[in-house]
């Protein structure tokens, strides 16, 4: 959670609990616990997404254009208006992940979002550099918040290779009613409870252990986009019949 600039492959599965829970014990033989999390890797993560009045990031997304890119405000388990956050950049590039983020005061993330101070002014930020990707980004799509997603995550990462992580994200619930994320992780359900979003990120190849792993246990690849999913489920059936969105 601490880094600032990443970049990896990152292939998702959704699996059900129980193969999670079974999954989550084998990986401790060649796997260590998450540092940022608590004694067994986990922590809670609550995200506020933007999008551009004409949903440019969600047709993107949805599309799955070759080069495209997301907006979030994040935050881990809790935290207060005098708390950091992060603004973080996601853009993806054919299959490959890159992620950009300055840690922020949350209140002060707030006047930036809310055109209450100009980009410039905002000082409270670690990386200002990439501040300015963000901003030039979203000023060139006016992008406003548009609604929050949260969930629990387990983490664990590699031991022998270090860049090797797997994330497993359940209670996936959204909201669009209230979005300051300092209000904590509620909201409805947009992925059935008993499933888990399975999540392997890593520099280049999936090791060759944890390939057998998978297909031991029966893992089948499925590609799941929180925000998409989320923005389907809050527009409702309006939105996708409009536009001819066949819901997964």
């Amino acid at each position: 959670m601490a880094g600032e600039i990443f970049s990896r492959y990152e292939i998702k599965y959704l699996i059900p609990f129980e193969l999670y829970e079974t999954l989550a014990e084998r990986l401790k033989e060649r796997m260590s616990f998450d540092m940022f999390g608590d004694g067994e890797g986990r922590y809670t993560i609550t995200s506020l997404y933007f999008d551009s009045p004409n949903r440019d990031i969600y047709f993107e997304t949805k599309n799955k254009k070759r080069y495209r890119q997301k907006l979030r405000l994040r935050i881990y388990n809790s935290a207060t208006l005098q708390d950091k956050a992060y603004l973080e950049v996601k853009k993806k590039y054919k299959k490959r992940v890159n992620k950009r983020r300055t840690s922020i005061n949350l209140a002060e993330a707030y006047k930036y979002i809310n055109n209450e101070v100009a980009g410039e002014d905002v000082i409270n930020i670690s990386n200002r550099q990439i501040f300015n990707e963000i901003d030039s980004f979203r000023n060139l799509y006016d992008l406003m918040p548009d609604n929050i997603v949260s969930y629990d995550r387990q983490a664990f990462s590699g031991i022998e290779d270090e860049d090797l992580r797997v994330t497993f994200d359940y209670n996936l619930r959204c909201r669009k009613d209230d979005l300051r994320i300092e209000n904590g992780p509620h909201g409805i359900h947009f992925v059935d409870s008993e499933l888990v979003i399975l999540e392997v990120k890593v520099n280049f190849s999936v090791p060759l252990w944890l390939s057998r792993l998978l297909a031991e246990l029966g893992c089948e690849k499925k590609s799941v986009s929180k925000f998409c999913t989320t923005v389907e489920l809050l527009e409702g059936e309006e939105f996708t019949e409009k536009h001819n969105i066949a819901v997964r």
